[in-house]
């Protein structure tokens, strides 16, 4: 009868059935064990046995709360927690031009974090060398033993077959094609490893701890020295049947015919990232448009897209026209995107959207424009809040999610069980 019931009102038994109880400890925890009861119709004989082994296998912790009623004395109710420092994660997110490596716990927050400027086209050698650095420093000033790291989750600056963890033909990443991440990470940390794009990863980090926790359709929109799309779709990463879904930076633009390293023309990545604002806002100083990007190419002998920014900071108006032109061509593709998705929230982020106001006003203004009026109807458009940590989070978070997925925790019971 209680297997019945299992099935009918919860859809699992046995192990299956303590995986998902894991996981609703996980996600909106922490619950009493009647608490568990009622999210799941579990009778409370199952739920006992299955959050006791939840807690011999160190997936979950008991705490107290006190709970105060007026006229009487407090009283200690037992509740159950997700254990989130019994282990830790390597979270990695490497740019165009840097490199982030984090240490975090199994909730994706982060202990520490370490920063490094690096070349991701220096080839992998050389990256993945800094990387092993990073960890081993993380490592020594935390005190911690290689084996309390349960996982790494990476986030890289092009496109990834995820299940292999393989970088594929990435544009920005000369030398990097098909280099075994995973297996590499694998076997040197001997734990599970994890590579996707970087803003996939984003994606998953807003969802996780950032403007999304609520949010079951989305689209992050990176705009660095590529432009891409991590999209949400009913609470899940949407990464398409070889997980290049989301490739927005080669969606062409009309009326633009500049050749993209991709082979085609007009690439929205090519007429309206970083590199493209640069170079405008250079052509501008040297058409003496702009006082202020002038000096600034004196003094440097070149311009970037930061540099950029901080002529619109002081008004200059040749670099305001840069920046929303290039808001104006990310609106144009990011309507295409509402109309045919019709997600409740747009999240930009990114190096370049550092720029403001400017940029994000222009993205708005053309996403309204083009759009049709039910699909704007609720949508937001905002500025992600974690934009220089979201990514180790978000890479942190896919690991987490990885490994304990409900397959995973079931087969961990399944295995505890069979042990003993």
């Amino acid at each position: 009868m209680e297997a019945k019931d299992s099935k009918k009102i919860f859809g699992w038994s046995g192990p299956a059935a303590g995986a998902a109880i894991f996981r609703i400890i996980k996600e909106i925890g922490p619950l009493s064990r009647t608490e568990i009861v009622k999210q799941t119709g579990l009778s409370k004989s199952t739920v006992s046995v299955h959050t006791k082994k939840l807690l011999e296998m160190g997936l979950i912790k008991k705490e107290k709360e006190k709970t105060d009623k007026a006229g009487s004395v407090g009283r200690n109710r037992q509740l159950l927690k997700f254990a989130k420092n019994n282990g830790y994660i390597i979270a990695i997110d490497l740019g165009a031009t840097g490199l982030n490596v984090a240490l975090c716990n199994l909730d994706a927050e982060i202990i520490e974090m370490k920063v490094s400027d690096i070349l991701v086209n220096s080839g992998p050698k050389k990256v993945m060398n800094k990387i092993d650095q990073l960890i081993k420093e993380l490592l020594e000033s935390n005190q911690l033993e290689q084996k309390k790291i349960f996982g790494i989750g990476m986030g890289v600056p092009g496109p990834v077959e995820f299940s292999k963890g393989l970088p594929v033909s990435p544009p920005i990443m000369p030398g990097w094609h098909l280099s075994p991440l995973k297996q590499i990470l694998q076997e040197k940390y001997k734990c599970p490893a994890f590579i996707d794009n970087d803003v996939n990863v984003m994606a998953v980090g807003e969802k996780h701890a950032g403007l999304a926790q609520d949010v079951s359709n989305f689209i992050f929109i990176k705009i660095g020295t590529g432009i891409g799309a991590g999209i949400i779709c009913e609470d899940k990463l949407y990464r398409g049947s070889k997980g290049c879904a989301g490739d927005i930076g080669h969606i062409g633009i009309e009326g633009e015919e500049e050749l993209c390293p991709c082979g085609n023309r007009g690439c929205l990545e090519i007429v309206a990232a970083g590199p493209a604002i640069a170079k405008k806002a250079k052509a501008a100083a040297k058409n003496r448009e702009s006082e202020i990007l002038l000096k600034i190419l004196n003094k440097k002998g070149d311009l970037t897209a930061k540099d950029v920014g901080e002529a619109v900071r002081r008004n200059d108006l040749a670099a305001i026209n840069i920046v929303k032109n290039s808001g104006q061509k990310i609106g144009q593709v990011a309507s295409r995107l509402v109309n045919f998705y019709n997600p409740s929230l747009i999240i930009i982020g990114g190096g370049v959207a550092k720029i403001g106001n400017h940029l994000i006003s222009a993205i708005k203004e053309e996403v309204l424009r083009r759009s049709t009026s039910l699909a704007v109807q609720d949508l937001r458009i905002e500025l992600s809040q974690k934009n220089d940590e979201i990514a180790v989070i978000g890479a942190a978070a896919m690991a987490v999610n990885e490994i304990y997925s409900h397959d995973n925790v079931t087969e961990m019971m399944y295995l505890d069980g069979s042990s003993k």
